[in-house]
Protein backbone atom coordinates (compact mmCIF):
# COMPACT_ATOMS: atom_id res chain seq x y z
CA UNK A 1 0.00 0.00 0.00
CA UNK A 2 2.83 2.61 0.83
CA UNK A 3 4.79 1.55 -1.99
CA UNK A 4 1.51 1.96 -4.75
CA UNK A 5 0.84 5.39 -2.79
CA UNK A 6 4.66 6.45 -3.61
CA UNK A 7 4.05 5.73 -7.33
CA UNK A 8 1.37 7.71 -7.45
CA UNK A 9 2.75 10.19 -6.14
CA UNK A 10 5.77 10.24 -8.56
CA UNK A 11 3.65 9.77 -11.51
CA UNK A 12 5.82 6.80 -11.81
CA UNK A 13 2.80 4.76 -13.00
CA UNK A 14 1.92 3.76 -16.52
CA UNK A 15 1.61 7.02 -18.64
CA UNK A 16 -1.82 5.63 -19.83
CA UNK A 17 -3.04 5.32 -16.88
CA UNK A 18 -1.44 8.89 -15.97
CA UNK A 19 -2.92 10.38 -19.02
CA UNK A 20 -6.45 9.36 -18.65
CA UNK A 21 -7.27 12.21 -16.56
CA UNK A 22 -6.23 14.57 -19.01
CA UNK A 23 -8.55 15.25 -21.95
CA UNK A 24 -6.27 15.07 -25.13
CA UNK A 25 -5.07 18.68 -26.01
CA UNK A 26 -5.77 20.28 -22.44
CA UNK A 27 -2.61 22.39 -20.99
CA UNK A 28 -2.29 23.04 -17.30
CA UNK A 29 -2.09 26.06 -16.21
CA UNK A 30 0.00 27.64 -13.76
CA UNK A 31 -1.32 27.08 -10.22
CA UNK A 32 -2.81 30.98 -8.43
CA UNK A 33 -2.18 32.63 -12.05
CA UNK A 34 -3.88 35.62 -11.98
CA UNK A 35 -6.56 36.42 -14.46
CA UNK A 36 -5.88 39.92 -16.54
CA UNK A 37 -7.52 41.68 -19.40
CA UNK A 38 -5.20 42.98 -22.19
CA UNK A 39 -6.01 46.41 -23.51
CA UNK A 40 -6.23 47.45 -26.98
CA UNK A 41 -3.51 50.40 -26.78
CA UNK A 42 -0.60 50.70 -24.18
CA UNK A 43 -2.47 53.49 -22.56
CA UNK A 44 -4.98 50.96 -20.36
CA UNK A 45 -2.50 48.40 -20.49
CA UNK A 46 -2.36 46.52 -17.22
CA UNK A 47 0.74 45.61 -15.59
CA UNK A 48 2.64 42.54 -15.79
CA UNK A 49 4.99 41.61 -12.54
CA UNK A 50 8.10 39.58 -13.08
CA UNK A 51 7.95 36.51 -10.71
CA UNK A 52 4.26 36.03 -11.12
CA UNK A 53 2.19 34.28 -13.96
CA UNK A 54 -0.76 35.55 -15.37
CA UNK A 55 -3.90 34.28 -17.78
CA UNK A 56 -5.73 36.13 -20.36
CA UNK A 57 -7.60 34.90 -23.29
CA UNK A 58 -6.52 36.43 -27.31
CA UNK A 59 -9.75 36.93 -29.49
CA UNK A 60 -9.61 35.74 -32.89
CA UNK A 61 -7.51 38.23 -35.33
CA UNK A 62 -6.88 40.04 -32.05
CA UNK A 63 -4.50 41.85 -30.45
CA UNK A 64 -3.50 42.50 -26.80
CA UNK A 65 -1.68 45.29 -24.53
CA UNK A 66 0.16 44.77 -21.36
CA UNK A 67 2.71 46.93 -19.38
CA UNK A 68 6.09 46.43 -17.80
CA UNK A 69 7.74 49.32 -15.23
CA UNK A 70 11.73 48.76 -15.39
CA UNK A 71 13.49 50.48 -12.55
CA UNK A 72 16.33 50.99 -14.89
CA UNK A 73 18.79 48.89 -17.51
CA UNK A 74 20.71 46.78 -14.72
CA UNK A 75 18.27 43.47 -15.58
CA UNK A 76 16.90 42.21 -18.61
CA UNK A 77 13.50 41.09 -18.88
CA UNK A 78 11.66 37.91 -20.34
CA UNK A 79 7.62 37.56 -21.35
CA UNK A 80 7.49 33.84 -22.32
CA UNK A 81 3.67 33.83 -24.20
CA UNK A 82 2.22 30.49 -24.24
CA UNK A 83 -0.99 30.68 -26.99
CA UNK A 84 -3.37 27.56 -25.79
CA UNK A 85 -5.73 27.02 -28.75
CA UNK A 86 -9.14 24.60 -28.07
CA UNK A 87 -8.55 21.24 -28.98
CA UNK A 88 -9.89 19.92 -32.67
CA UNK A 89 -9.56 23.80 -33.72
CA UNK A 90 -8.51 23.92 -37.42
CA UNK A 91 -5.50 25.61 -38.02
CA UNK A 92 -2.95 26.04 -40.54
CA UNK A 93 0.84 25.57 -40.18
CA UNK A 94 1.32 29.74 -40.37
CA UNK A 95 -1.26 30.42 -37.75
CA UNK A 96 0.20 30.99 -34.24
CA UNK A 97 1.17 34.16 -32.11
CA UNK A 98 4.14 37.20 -32.27
CA UNK A 99 5.23 38.64 -29.22
CA UNK A 100 6.85 42.59 -29.51
CA UNK A 101 8.40 44.10 -27.25
CA UNK A 102 8.28 48.05 -26.71
CA UNK A 103 10.34 50.70 -25.13
CA UNK A 104 9.00 53.76 -23.82
CA UNK A 105 9.38 55.70 -27.03
CA UNK A 106 7.68 53.15 -29.14
CA UNK A 107 10.70 51.51 -30.40
CA UNK A 108 10.96 47.31 -30.73
CA UNK A 109 13.31 46.16 -28.50
CA UNK A 110 12.30 42.46 -29.71
CA UNK A 111 9.81 40.40 -31.22
CA UNK A 112 9.21 36.89 -31.83
CA UNK A 113 6.50 34.23 -33.40
CA UNK A 114 5.38 30.79 -32.58
CA UNK A 115 3.50 29.05 -35.20
CA UNK A 116 1.71 25.55 -35.07
CA UNK A 117 3.71 23.86 -38.14
CA UNK A 118 3.12 20.87 -40.80
CA UNK A 119 1.30 19.27 -38.00
CA UNK A 120 -1.58 21.01 -38.65
CA UNK A 121 -2.66 20.18 -34.97
CA UNK A 122 -3.89 22.78 -32.61
CA UNK A 123 -1.35 22.59 -29.59
CA UNK A 124 0.53 25.08 -27.04
CA UNK A 125 2.88 27.06 -29.03
CA UNK A 126 5.51 29.64 -26.55
CA UNK A 127 6.91 33.37 -28.20
CA UNK A 128 9.18 35.74 -25.81
CA UNK A 129 9.46 38.48 -25.90
CA UNK A 130 12.37 40.42 -24.05
CA UNK A 131 14.42 44.00 -23.42
CA UNK A 132 18.19 42.76 -22.90
CA UNK A 133 20.43 45.01 -21.13
CA UNK A 134 23.52 46.49 -22.39
CA UNK A 135 21.93 46.32 -25.68
CA UNK A 136 22.29 49.61 -27.81
CA UNK A 137 18.19 49.69 -28.63
CA UNK A 138 15.75 49.82 -25.37
CA UNK A 139 18.13 50.67 -22.49
CA UNK A 140 16.93 53.05 -18.90
CA UNK A 141 14.23 52.88 -16.43
CA UNK A 142 10.53 53.27 -17.75
CA UNK A 143 7.47 51.77 -18.85
CA UNK A 144 7.58 49.46 -21.72
CA UNK A 145 4.85 47.59 -23.47
CA UNK A 146 3.94 43.74 -24.27
CA UNK A 147 2.08 43.62 -27.62
CA UNK A 148 0.42 39.83 -27.94
CA UNK A 149 -1.05 39.13 -32.07
CA UNK A 150 -3.02 36.81 -33.26
CA UNK A 151 -1.40 34.99 -36.66
CA UNK A 152 -4.61 33.18 -38.03
CA UNK A 153 -5.94 32.76 -40.93
CA UNK A 154 -9.18 30.84 -40.17
CA UNK A 155 -12.49 32.37 -39.50
CA UNK A 156 -13.01 31.41 -36.38
CA UNK A 157 -14.45 33.16 -33.63
CA UNK A 158 -12.82 30.83 -30.71
CA UNK A 159 -10.39 32.19 -28.73
CA UNK A 160 -7.36 30.97 -27.43
CA UNK A 161 -6.22 31.19 -23.60
CA UNK A 162 -2.58 32.92 -22.81
CA UNK A 163 -0.08 32.02 -20.00
CA UNK A 164 2.27 34.88 -19.08
CA UNK A 165 5.29 34.38 -17.10
CA UNK A 166 7.92 37.27 -17.13
CA UNK A 167 11.20 37.05 -15.36
CA UNK A 168 14.08 39.00 -14.46
CA UNK A 169 17.42 38.23 -14.78
CA UNK A 170 20.02 40.97 -12.82
CA UNK A 171 23.26 42.09 -14.56
CA UNK A 172 26.44 39.85 -13.59
CA UNK A 173 28.59 41.00 -10.85
CA UNK A 174 31.58 40.69 -12.86
CA UNK A 175 31.72 40.84 -16.27
CA UNK A 176 32.58 38.23 -18.65
CA UNK A 177 33.92 37.96 -22.12
CA UNK A 178 31.06 39.10 -24.38
CA UNK A 179 32.40 36.49 -27.03
CA UNK A 180 29.75 34.04 -28.06
CA UNK A 181 31.21 30.14 -28.72
CA UNK A 182 32.84 29.55 -32.30
CA UNK A 183 32.43 25.64 -32.10
CA UNK A 184 31.85 22.78 -29.70
CA UNK A 185 31.33 18.96 -30.94
CA UNK A 186 28.50 19.07 -33.25
CA UNK A 187 28.88 15.02 -34.20
CA UNK A 188 25.86 13.12 -33.67
CA UNK A 189 26.35 11.42 -30.46
CA UNK A 190 25.66 7.14 -30.04
CA UNK A 191 22.41 6.79 -29.67
CA UNK A 192 21.34 5.61 -25.73
CA UNK A 193 20.49 2.15 -25.50
CA UNK A 194 18.56 0.30 -22.63
CA UNK A 195 15.21 -0.71 -21.17
CA UNK A 196 13.10 1.83 -21.04
CA UNK A 197 11.05 3.06 -18.32
CA UNK A 198 7.91 4.69 -17.52
CA UNK A 199 7.54 8.32 -17.24
CA UNK A 200 4.20 10.11 -17.96
CA UNK A 201 4.75 13.54 -19.07
CA UNK A 202 3.08 17.04 -17.37
CA UNK A 203 0.02 18.73 -19.42
CA UNK A 204 2.38 22.37 -19.03
CA UNK A 205 5.51 24.23 -17.90
CA UNK A 206 4.74 24.27 -14.46
CA UNK A 207 3.11 20.37 -14.12
CA UNK A 208 6.41 19.33 -16.40
CA UNK A 209 7.68 16.28 -14.82
CA UNK A 210 11.95 15.77 -13.87
CA UNK A 211 13.37 13.55 -16.12
CA UNK A 212 17.16 12.13 -16.15
CA UNK A 213 19.82 10.58 -18.54
CA UNK A 214 18.30 7.34 -20.09
CA UNK A 215 15.77 6.01 -22.17
CA UNK A 216 11.82 6.33 -21.33
CA UNK A 217 9.05 5.73 -22.43
CA UNK A 218 5.08 7.38 -22.57
CA UNK A 219 2.16 6.89 -24.32
CA UNK A 220 0.15 9.49 -26.56
CA UNK A 221 -3.14 10.33 -27.59
CA UNK A 222 -3.35 12.35 -31.09
CA UNK A 223 -4.31 15.81 -30.64
CA UNK A 224 -2.23 15.56 -26.38
CA UNK A 225 1.12 17.58 -25.47
CA UNK A 226 3.55 16.31 -22.52
CA UNK A 227 6.07 18.52 -20.65
CA UNK A 228 9.30 17.59 -19.32
CA UNK A 229 11.92 19.06 -17.21
CA UNK A 230 15.57 18.38 -17.17
CA UNK A 231 18.02 20.67 -14.95
CA UNK A 232 21.02 21.80 -16.35
CA UNK A 233 24.03 23.69 -14.69
CA UNK A 234 26.39 25.70 -16.21
CA UNK A 235 28.78 23.75 -18.63
CA UNK A 236 26.07 20.88 -19.00
CA UNK A 237 24.58 19.68 -22.49
CA UNK A 238 21.35 18.23 -23.06
CA UNK A 239 21.33 15.73 -26.37
CA UNK A 240 17.01 14.11 -27.13
CA UNK A 241 15.54 12.26 -29.48
CA UNK A 242 12.03 11.01 -29.85
CA UNK A 243 10.86 7.75 -31.55
CA UNK A 244 7.20 6.97 -32.68
CA UNK A 245 5.78 3.45 -32.53
CA UNK A 246 4.53 1.96 -35.33
CA UNK A 247 0.63 1.93 -35.88
CA UNK A 248 -1.68 -0.21 -38.36
CA UNK A 249 -3.15 1.57 -41.30
CA UNK A 250 -1.68 3.06 -44.73
CA UNK A 251 -1.39 6.78 -45.32
CA UNK A 252 1.20 9.61 -44.78
CA UNK A 253 0.88 12.33 -41.99
CA UNK A 254 3.12 15.63 -42.12
CA UNK A 255 4.83 16.80 -38.67
CA UNK A 256 3.18 13.73 -36.77
CA UNK A 257 5.25 14.01 -34.00
CA UNK A 258 6.91 17.16 -32.76
CA UNK A 259 10.26 17.34 -30.20
CA UNK A 260 10.58 20.94 -28.69
CA UNK A 261 13.36 22.30 -26.16
CA UNK A 262 12.62 25.92 -23.74
CA UNK A 263 15.20 27.41 -22.24
CA UNK A 264 14.30 27.84 -18.17
CA UNK A 265 12.19 31.42 -19.12
CA UNK A 266 10.83 29.43 -21.88
CA UNK A 267 12.34 30.55 -25.14
CA UNK A 268 12.61 27.82 -27.75
CA UNK A 269 16.14 26.25 -28.04
CA UNK A 270 14.87 23.78 -31.03
CA UNK A 271 11.77 22.22 -32.74
CA UNK A 272 11.93 19.31 -34.77
CA UNK A 273 8.96 17.15 -36.29
CA UNK A 274 8.62 14.06 -38.12
CA UNK A 275 6.60 12.50 -41.16
CA UNK A 276 5.61 9.60 -40.62
CA UNK A 277 3.43 6.62 -42.37
CA UNK A 278 2.78 3.86 -39.73
CA UNK A 279 6.52 2.68 -39.39
CA UNK A 280 8.53 3.47 -36.06
CA UNK A 281 10.43 6.37 -36.72
CA UNK A 282 12.31 8.81 -34.91
CA UNK A 283 13.52 12.28 -34.60
CA UNK A 284 16.78 13.77 -32.74
CA UNK A 285 17.46 17.51 -31.43
CA UNK A 286 20.07 19.35 -33.20
CA UNK A 287 23.68 18.94 -31.36
CA UNK A 288 23.74 22.00 -29.27
CA UNK A 289 26.54 23.75 -26.90
CA UNK A 290 26.54 23.23 -23.01
CA UNK A 291 25.04 25.75 -21.30
CA UNK A 292 27.09 29.02 -20.51
CA UNK A 293 26.21 32.88 -20.21
CA UNK A 294 28.50 34.18 -23.64
CA UNK A 295 25.70 31.72 -25.75
CA UNK A 296 23.35 35.27 -25.86
CA UNK A 297 25.72 36.90 -28.25
CA UNK A 298 25.78 33.83 -30.66
CA UNK A 299 23.06 34.38 -33.40
CA UNK A 300 21.80 31.30 -34.04
CA UNK A 301 18.75 31.64 -31.58
CA UNK A 302 18.92 28.24 -30.90
CA UNK A 303 22.77 28.59 -29.05
CA UNK A 304 21.36 31.95 -27.74
CA UNK A 305 18.82 29.95 -26.03
CA UNK A 306 21.52 28.09 -23.56
CA UNK A 307 22.42 31.13 -22.08
CA UNK A 308 21.57 30.01 -18.14
CA UNK A 309 21.54 27.32 -16.03
CA UNK A 310 18.08 25.85 -14.77
CA UNK A 311 15.27 23.64 -15.99
CA UNK A 312 14.57 23.30 -19.34
CA UNK A 313 12.01 21.79 -21.24
CA UNK A 314 11.22 18.99 -23.71
CA UNK A 315 7.67 19.00 -25.02
CA UNK A 316 6.39 16.22 -27.08
CA UNK A 317 3.20 17.33 -29.31
CA UNK A 318 1.30 14.38 -31.17
CA UNK A 319 -0.57 15.67 -34.09
CA UNK A 320 -4.56 15.16 -33.99
CA UNK A 321 -4.30 14.77 -37.83
CA UNK A 322 -3.10 10.85 -36.86
CA UNK A 323 -6.47 9.93 -35.85
CA UNK A 324 -8.33 9.49 -39.31
CA UNK A 325 -5.02 7.81 -40.96
CA UNK A 326 -4.04 5.84 -37.84
CA UNK A 327 -6.69 5.78 -35.40
CA UNK A 328 -6.98 7.53 -32.01
CA UNK A 329 -4.19 5.02 -31.02
CA UNK A 330 -2.62 5.50 -27.65
CA UNK A 331 0.60 6.03 -29.93
CA UNK A 332 4.17 4.54 -27.77
CA UNK A 333 6.38 7.28 -27.69
CA UNK A 334 10.28 6.58 -26.39
CA UNK A 335 12.11 9.38 -25.33
CA UNK A 336 15.86 9.07 -24.96
CA UNK A 337 17.95 11.43 -22.87
CA UNK A 338 21.91 12.22 -22.80
CA UNK A 339 23.47 14.94 -20.64
CA UNK A 340 27.34 15.58 -20.54
CA UNK A 341 29.79 18.26 -20.19
CA UNK A 342 31.80 19.04 -16.93
CA UNK A 343 29.51 21.55 -15.09
CA UNK A 344 31.31 24.54 -13.12
CA UNK A 345 30.12 27.48 -11.06
CA UNK A 346 27.99 30.23 -12.80
CA UNK A 347 29.61 33.78 -13.24
CA UNK A 348 27.62 35.29 -10.49
CA UNK A 349 24.33 37.45 -10.58
CA UNK A 350 24.36 40.60 -8.55
CA UNK A 351 21.23 40.24 -7.38
CA UNK A 352 18.10 38.07 -7.64
CA UNK A 353 16.12 37.57 -10.38
CA UNK A 354 11.64 37.08 -10.12
CA UNK A 355 11.10 34.40 -9.87
CA UNK A 356 13.88 33.30 -7.16
CA UNK A 357 15.79 30.42 -8.53
CA UNK A 358 14.69 30.03 -11.88
CA UNK A 359 18.52 30.15 -12.91
CA UNK A 360 19.58 27.67 -10.71
CA UNK A 361 19.11 23.50 -11.06
CA UNK A 362 18.55 23.19 -7.25
CA UNK A 363 19.58 20.44 -5.09
CA UNK A 364 15.97 18.95 -4.43
CA UNK A 365 15.57 18.55 -8.45
CA UNK A 366 18.34 16.88 -8.77
CA UNK A 367 17.57 14.60 -5.91
CA UNK A 368 14.05 13.81 -7.42
CA UNK A 369 14.83 13.31 -10.90
CA UNK A 370 14.52 9.71 -12.13
CA UNK A 371 17.43 7.86 -13.78
CA UNK A 372 16.70 5.77 -16.73
CA UNK A 373 18.24 2.55 -18.10
CA UNK A 374 20.82 4.03 -20.61
CA UNK A 375 22.54 0.88 -20.91
CA UNK A 376 26.12 2.30 -20.10
CA UNK A 377 25.62 4.86 -22.96
CA UNK A 378 24.59 8.10 -20.82
CA UNK A 379 25.93 9.07 -17.80
CA UNK A 380 23.84 9.49 -14.91
CA UNK A 381 25.39 12.80 -13.94
CA UNK A 382 27.77 14.11 -11.08
CA UNK A 383 27.20 13.23 -7.38
CA UNK A 384 24.62 11.48 -5.56
CA UNK A 385 24.67 8.32 -3.69
CA UNK A 386 23.96 4.76 -5.31
CA UNK A 387 21.00 4.58 -2.78
CA UNK A 388 19.28 7.95 -4.10
CA UNK A 389 19.63 6.98 -7.40
CA UNK A 390 17.65 3.94 -6.99
CA UNK A 391 14.98 5.71 -5.02
CA UNK A 392 14.95 7.88 -7.79
CA UNK A 393 14.95 5.14 -10.42
CA UNK A 394 11.89 3.73 -8.46
CA UNK A 395 9.75 6.80 -8.35
CA UNK A 396 9.60 6.25 -4.27
CA UNK A 397 9.22 9.70 -2.59
CA UNK A 398 12.01 10.50 0.12
CA UNK A 399 9.11 9.96 2.52
CA UNK A 400 8.10 6.95 1.36
CA UNK A 401 11.37 5.28 1.27
CA UNK A 402 12.04 6.29 4.94
CA UNK A 403 8.77 4.66 5.92
CA UNK A 404 9.67 1.60 3.72
CA UNK A 405 13.19 1.38 5.21
CA UNK A 406 12.10 1.83 8.73
CA UNK A 407 9.18 -0.86 8.45
CA UNK A 408 11.92 -2.98 7.10
CA UNK A 409 13.80 -2.27 10.16
CA UNK A 410 11.10 -3.33 12.65
CA UNK A 411 10.21 -6.22 10.90
CA UNK A 412 13.60 -7.30 11.39
CA UNK A 413 14.05 -6.61 14.72
CA UNK A 414 10.57 -8.39 15.78
CA UNK A 415 12.22 -11.37 14.04
CA UNK A 416 15.19 -11.03 15.93
CA UNK A 417 13.59 -10.65 19.25
CA UNK A 418 11.45 -13.82 18.16
CA UNK A 419 14.82 -16.21 17.46
CA UNK A 420 16.02 -14.57 20.82
CA UNK A 421 12.96 -16.10 22.71
CA UNK A 422 12.99 -19.01 21.20
CA UNK A 423 16.32 -20.07 22.24
CA UNK A 424 15.84 -19.19 25.95
CA UNK A 425 16.11 -22.33 28.11
CA UNK A 426 12.73 -23.04 29.99
CA UNK A 427 12.89 -23.84 33.35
Amino acid sequence: MVLALGLCGTGLLPAAAASAAVDPGAYAFAPGARTVGGAASPAAAPRLDPGRVYRDSLPAHGRLVYRLDLADDRATAYVPVTAVPPAHTDVTSTDGIRVTVRDPHGTACSFATARFGAGLSPRPVTALGKREAGRALCQGAGTYSVMVERLDTQDTSAPWDLELAPVTEPRLASPVPGEAPRSWDSASPEPITGAARERAGGAGFTAARGLGPGVWRTTLVPGRTLFYKVPLDWGRRLQASAELGGAAGHGYVGGALDLSLYDPVRGLADDVSLGYTGVRKSVALAPLPPVEYANRYAAPAAVGALRFAGDYYLVLHLSDQLTETFGQGPYEVTLRVRVDGRAHAGPGYDGRPEPEGVFTPTAQDEAAMPIGDAGGAGGTGEGGSAAMEVVAAGGIGLGTALLLVLGGWTLAARRAQTRVSAQKPTA
